[in-house]
C-alpha cells in the first residue's frame, strides 16, 4: 500500500515553516483506495509571495484545523504504508518534524516519483511535476494546491507501474549494506576530525569541485548520516562514491547556516543538490511619470542600478500583487501595463486629471512600502565580541554578516557598511521572518 502526499507550506524550512494544506491518497498499487484533503491553520502568518504561488490565503485558513487537531488522522493514513511524493524528502520532512510536535513517531519507507520516474520513464528534459506532467500529457487541475498536485502524482505513479517501476521501486526499498558503503577516497578519520558545532558543509570531488552543499546544527553527525543508515527509507545518494574531500565553514546559529548554504547552492551550483537550485528570475515594479504627467506602474525585470518600488523572484507574486494595487486605489491598467494596449484620444477624454490620479498611485505606493518592514535581526556571533547580524530592507533581504558588540545598530548606512551584501530570494526572506517571529526580542527597527 502506498500513501501519495502533497502538501502546501508557509516556507521551505520544516522546522520554521507551517503546513496550509495537505492531500493523501492511498493506492493499493492498482487505484486509490482511500483519498483525504483538507486546509490547515498553519498558527503563523502566510507569505505574501506563497499566497500569490498557491492562492491560500491567511483569511481561508483561519477557521481550518490546525495540525494538531489532524495528526491523529494524518498518521493513522499514513502509518503501515510507503510514503510517495513528487521530491519526497520535502513532504516527508515537513508531515515527520510536525507529527513528531504532536507526538508521533512517524517511520515508513518513502519513494520519490522525481527518481523514480527518471529510471522507469527516462529521456525527459525535465522531471519536474508540472514539466514531467506536461510532457506526459497529464492534466493538473489546481496547480500548486496540494489535491491538484497529488491527483496528477498519482497518475504519474501510475504509468511507472505501467512502464516497469516495481523492479525500481523494489531497489530503492531495499536496504542492504552496499548502500552505505563509504567513497573510497574519504578516510574515516576525516569524518573524527569534523566539528559537532553548526555550520556548512561542502563535499568535493577529485578535482576540488564542490558537488554538493548541506548544512548542519552538528556538522559531523550530519555528515555521517549521509553514509549510515540512520534515516527512514534509502538514504544513500548517487553522488557519495565521487566524495574525495570534505570542507565546512562554522556558523553562529542554524539560521545562518540555512542562509549561507541557499546562498551557496546558487553561487556555486552543485551538481548534487536538487532543491533550491532553481535559477533566479528577478523582478520589480517601478514606478515613472509619464509625458503627459501621469504616474505609471510596470513590471520588469529587475535593473540593477533602477530604484524599485518592490522586487520579488516570481513573474506570477508581482502581476497578482499589481492588480490588488489597482483593485484597491482603483488604477488604470493601461497605466498599469495590464492592458498593453496604447493609450488613445478617447481614453484620455475619461481619464482623469493627471493630479488627482497620482495621489492615488503615491497612496498605493505608500500603503504597500509600509507593509515592506526595514529591521536588523541581531543574534550572538561566534565570538564573545561580535553579534550576528541580518539587514532587511523594504520587506527584501539585503545581507548579512558579523559586527562588533558596541555597533551602532540603530544606523541603517553604519549596518551596511559593517555587512556583506547578498543575493534575495524568498527562501532565505521567509526564514528570517519566520526566525523574528518566533524571536521578536531580537529584532531591532529603524525610525
Amino acid at each position: 500500500m502506498y500513501a501519495i502526499v502533497d502538501i502546501e507550506t508557509t516556507g521551505g524550512s520544516a522546522a520554521n515553516s507551517g503546513i496550509t494544506e495537505i492531500a493523501i491518497h492511498v493506492h493499493d498499487g492498482n487505484r486509490v483506495v482511500q483519498h483525504f484533503t483538507t486546509l490547515l491553520n498553519p498558527e503563523k502568518t502566510i507569505p505574501h509571495f506563497i499566497t500569490a504561488l498557491t492562492g491560500i490565503s491567511n483569511a481561508m485558513v483561519a477557521s481550518a484545523p490546525t495540525f494538531k487537531e489532524m495528526a491523529k488522522t494524518i498518521f493513522e493514513l499514513l502509518s503501515n504504508n510507503i510514503f510517495v511524493a513528487h521530491n519526497v524528502n520535502f513532504d516527508y520532512s515537513f508531515i515527520f518534524h510536525h507529527l513528531k510536535l504532536c507526538g508521533y513517531d512517524l517511520k515508513v519507507n518513502k519513494l520519490c516519483t522525481v527518481r523514480l520516474a527518471r529510471k522507469a520513464l527516462p529521456g525527459y528534459p525535465s522531471y519536474s511535476l508540472g514539466k514531467i506532467c506536461r510532457s506526459l500529457n497529464i492534466n493538473i487541475d489546481d496547480r500548486h494546491r496540494a489535491d491538484g498536485d497529488a491527483a496528477a502524482t498519482v497518475i504519474l505513479f501510475n504509468k511507472i507501474l505501467e512502464a516497469g517501476g516495481m523492479e525500481h521501486i523494489n531497489k530503492m526499498l531495499k536496504r542492504t549494506s552496499s548502500e552505505q558503503w563509504l567513497p573510497l577516497h574519504l578516510d574515516k578519520n576525516k569524518i573524527q576530525q569534523l566539528p559537532i558545532t553548526t555550520g556548512v558543509y561542502y563535499f568535493h570531488d577529485a578535482k576540488g569541485k564542490v558537488i554538493y552543499v548541506g548544512k548542519a546544527i552538528n556538522i559531523r553527525k550530519r555528515v555521517s548520516s549521509h553514509f549510515t543508515n540512520n534515516d527512514t527509507g534509502s538514504r544513500r545518494q548517487n553522488f557519495v562514491q565521487l566524495v574525495n574531500h570534505i570542507s565546512y565553514k562554522d556558523c553562529a546559529n542554524e539560521l545562518h547556516a540555512l542562509i549561507l548554504e541557499s546562498t551557496e547552492i546558487k553561487r556555486l551550483w552543485p551538481k548534487y543538490n536538487y532543491a533550491q537550485k532553481q535559477p533566479l528570475q528577478k523582478y520589480a515594479l517601478y514606478s515613472f511619470e509619464d509625458n503627459r504627467g501621469y504616474m505609471r506602474l510596470a513590471i520588469d525585470k529587475k535593473q540593477k542600478n533602477l530604484p524599485a518600488v518592490y522586487s520579488f523572484n516570481l513573474l506570477h507574486e508581482g502581476q497578482v500583487l499589481l492588480r490588488k494595487m489597482m483593485e484597491e486605489f482603483e488604477l488604470n491598467e493601461k497605466l498599469c501595463f495590464v492592458n498593453k494596449e496604447a493609450i488613445t484620444i478617447k481614453d484620455l477624454e475619461y481619464m482623469e486629471d493627471p493630479q488627482f490620479y497620482n495621489e492615488r498611485v503615491k497612496n498605493a505606493i505608500h500603503t504597500l512600502q509600509k507593509q515592506l518592514p526595514t529591521f536588523a535581526l541581531l543574534d550572538d556571533g561566534i565570538n564573545k565580541n561580535e553579534k550576528l547580524c541580518f539587514l532587511i530592507e523594504k520587506g527584501n533581504f539585503w545581507g548579512m554578516g558579523f559586527i562588533a558588540s558596541d555597533t551602532n545598530v540603530k544606523s541603517l548606512a553604519i549596518l551596511k557598511e559593517a555587512l556583506q551584501p547578498f543575493t534575495d530570494n524568498d527562501f532565505i526572506r521567509n526564514s528570517i521572518y519566520n526566525y523574528v517571529e518566533e524571536n521578536p526580542h531580537k529584532k531591532v527597527i529603524f525610525e
